[in-house]
């Protein structure tokens, strides 16, 4: 598997036109040529979150609850239209971070790790592999915000938890810095690998689409590479994202380790792998979306800026 850079080769590409020149010209005075990753990726992340935060959420009911999807329609339905996005907050501030880290750590890693290992005679898919790895353990960091998405979302604490804010102030409060940290493990299990074949793939499909020779040929040709290896990724790591799901669902109590809320969960469902993946296909077609929007739209601002 080879890894390549974040960038194909049209992405570098300087704007045409003054209009283009001047917003590029913007975009290096405020943030700098590297820094463009970031603000790319957290514009990107931002698309995505508003169109397939519903999505989303009927997900984490399956997940929570191993629910067919039409119950978990009908939660929704009973919570109401007004507690649709209720939960947004979190994961709007979360995934915008998080990809921007993503993309951004992952090009400033690729960067340095590239010119130490020049000298050393280091194959660059080691480096690259590491960079994406790196750039994945460092979004781990933002796992209190994927806790806080998750009891807001869990209709069981909706009289306990109002909002994003007070949600944050009862844990700090009443449990300390560390039960925001709950579901820790399978995050940073999830993140680095899920990182090192996304950016190791995303090269060799591009260049395996039809060649697009215009721009609407290119954001379609990123969109389906992006939702691809989304989709495939997703349900890659879905048990992962089930064990977060149950793990952060707790306040209180001890910390029970992976691998015994995994079994828990799987003794719950009567040892079937069906009933563990359920919600996967919405997961697929979810992250088919998702991640087509976030690589399509990371792409489209590169060019443009």
């Amino acid at each position: 598997m080879g890894v390549v850079t974040t960038m194909d080769p049209d992405s570098s590409r300087q704007p045409q036109g003054k209009l283009g020149n001047a917003s590029h010209a913007v975009i290096e005075a405020n943030v700098g040529p590297r820094g463009k990753h970031y603000l790319c990726g957290s514009f990107a992340a931002f698309t995505n979150i508003i169109v397939t935060f519903p999505i989303q959420k009927l997900l984490f009911r399956q997940q929570l609850h191993g629910v067919r999807v039409t119950e978990a329609v009908r939660q929704l339905q009973r919570d109401g239209l007004g507690r649709l996005y209720r939960g947004l907050l979190p994961p709007l501030l979360q995934k915008t971070t998080t990809v921007a880290i993503m993309f951004g750590l992952y090009e400033d890693f690729s960067r340095l790790l590239l010119r130490h290992a020049r000298s050393s005679g280091t194959p660059e898919i080691v480096t690259r592999s590491t960079a994406a790895a790196l750039a994945g353990t460092a979004e781990a960091a933002l796992t209190p915000f994927e806790r806080v998405q998750t009891l807001l979302q869990d209709h069981r604490h909706n009289g306990r938890f109002n909002n994003t804010a007070h949600t944050f102030r009862t844990l700090l409060r009443d449990y300390g810095v560390r039960e925001c940290y709950r579901g820790l493990v399978p995050v940073l299990l999830r993140n680095g690998p899920s990182n090192v074949l996304f950016f190791g793939l995303r090269g060799p499909i591009r260049q395996r689409l039809p060649d697009a020779r215009t721009r609407a040929g290119h954001i379609a040709n990123d969109f389906v590479c992006g939702g691809l290896l989304g989709a495939a990724l997703g349900i890659m790591f879905y048990p992962l994202n089930v064990v977060k799901s149950r793990a952060q669902a707790q306040v209180g109590g001890e910390f029970v380790p992976c691998r015994q809320v995994l079994m828990t969960v799987w003794r719950e469902r009567g040892g079937s792998v069906a009933m563990l993946f359920r919600g996967a296909t919405l997961n697929y077609h979810r992250s088919l979306l998702s991640w087509g929007i976030i690589n399509a739209t990371y792409e489209l601002l590169l060019k443009v800026f």
